[in-house]
């Protein structure tokens, strides 16, 4: 028997080792292979991720290591979609290349819906499957449906426990077992990295923005009024926010900052996003007169969480605000999270759970379900939403949705749902009969059409 671990993140490396060594992932005796996929989109002006400080420490729980990435280059693993008839080819190539022997084997993927995982399933046609998630998407539905074939084999869902209690609606339809990692865990895996990384990993010689000595200057004058990390995401480059909704939200997160006394501020742009998100914000720092400094740091925000103690965290709907508040008992602040469950389209939008959780955490005074007990609105809200989400796949869920609406109308956990999505599922809170709002694309362009009449009467 051989276990092969599928990973693309350092996140997820820590969180899967974080789960061998509190037990979460029973030792079977079998060998345990981490399988490496670079899910950069420019691997080629990227540092891989299993070359990055403290991936040896993580790895170290693994009995070796092989690179699906180097194995399929120059195609991407994302591309990598071999057809029915080659699937063969592939077992025997990768058993080969990876020395599998004849073993029976057990899968360990992320994105069970799309490649290389899908593909990995497909060509390992007898192995077990066991899902992986370390993110808040897990507690989201299914985003496309499972294949049966992969359905009939998927075994288990391992997620990391960020909101206490929280159930995960990701495969619920395929009733897998629940496997949290705990937080003490991934606690201490996050500990060990940091321990591993370099003195000065997040000194101030990795900022830039401030000179060190003017820094060291200013540290006890910091110490006194506090500090506040600030994790910036890519919604622009996304095209959910334009670029000066964007400048709008960064100036929101100093804002925050500043009305809880803070001044000093370190900014963490997103890895993804370009030198604008950089840019925009040291802007909005000096309108405001603050201190701000940019990490250039490639760690993950936990690890410098760990590093800087920072009084705050504060973003829009990052994972890291889970793990600061309840993994650190670090503050934490969202900014932004109300436009984003306007503009999430489609409704079936994978982020919109995401979202939902932290807005409801951090802006609405939810309880995690571990303080607020079986019958937790939370879980009540997530379930709800999902099944809006995702009607077909959790067909079952509908009676709970609809009884949850039910008892929603006229409160503010209606900023959560969009009329017409319950109108089309026929649930409480629907248009009356009779009135269908008229699709917003037909409407801007009558508006474009009524604006040209005039302009051509006035041009006359």
């Amino acid at each position: 028997m051989k276990e092969l671990f599928v990973v693309s993140t350092l996140y997820q490396c820590i969180s899967l080792a974080s789960a061998i060594d509190s037990g979460d992932i029973p030792d079977h005796g079998a060998e345990r292979i981490l399988v490496l996929n670079n899910s950069a989109l420019i691997p080629e002006v990227s540092v891989p991720f299993h070359e990055a400080p403290g991936f040896a420490e993580a790895a170290s729980r693994f009995d070796r290591t092989v690179d699906l990435s180097a194995l399929l280059w120059p195609r991407r693993p994302g591309q990598f979609n071999p057809r029915a008839e080659e699937l063969d080819v592939w077992e025997k190539l990768l058993r080969s290349e990876w020395d599998l022997g004849s073993d029976r084997l057990a899968l360990f993927v992320e994105s069970i819906q799309v490649n290389p995982a899908v593909a990995l399933c497909r060509i390992f046609a007898d192995a077990a499957i066991h899902v992986h998630s370390d993110g808040l998407m897990s507690y989201g539905p299914t985003r496309n449906p499972l294949a049966r074939d992969l359905a009939q084999r998927l075994d288990s869902l391992i997620y990391v426990d960020l909101v206490p209690g929280l159930v995960p609606q990701l495969l619920r339809e395929h009733a897998p077992r629940l496997i949290p990692v705990s937080r003490d865990a991934l606690r201490q895996g996050m500990e060990e990295l940091a321990r591993a990384l370099p003195d000065d990993a997040e000194a101030p010689a990795a900022v830039s923005g401030t000179p060190a000595a003017k820094l060291q200057q200013h540290r006890a004058a910091e110490d006194a009024a506090g500090t506040a990390l600030i994790l910036g995401q890519y919604l622009s480059e996304l095209g959910i926010l334009s670029t000066e909704e964007e400048i709008e939200l960064h100036r929101g997160m100093l804002q925050k900052a500043t009305d809880r006394g803070i001044r000093h501020c370190i900014f963490k742009p997103h890895p993804s996003a370009g030198p604008g998100a950089v840019t925009s914000i040291q802007a909005a720092a000096v309108e405001l007169g603050m201190e701000l400094q940019v990490l250039t740091s490639s760690s993950p925000a936990e690890v410098v969480m760990q590093r800087l103690q920072p009084d705050l965290v504060v973003s829009c709907f990052s994972t890291a605000l889970m793990t600061a508040k309840y993994l650190f008992g670090i503050e934490a602040a969202a900014v932004g999270t109300e436009i984003l469950l306007e503009r999430l389209t489609p409704y079936q939008n994978s982020n919109r759970i995401p979202v939902t959780v932290i807005d409801a955490l951090l802006e609405r005074g939810y309880a995690a379900p571990a303080d607020a007990g079986p019958a937790a609105p939370l879980q009540q809200l997530v379930e709800a939403v999902s099944y809006c989400m995702q009607p077909d796949t959790l067909a079952l869920a509908r009676p709970a949705a609809r009884a949850f609406l039910a008892g929603a109308q006229d409160t503010g956990d209606m900023r959560y749902f969009k009329r017409r999505r319950l109108t089309k599922l026929e649930l409480p809170g629907a248009l009356p009969a009779g009135k269908v709002l008229r699709p917003l694309g037909r409407v801007r362009r009558a508006g474009a059409r009524r604006v040209k009449r005039v302009l051509t009467a006035l041009a006359k």
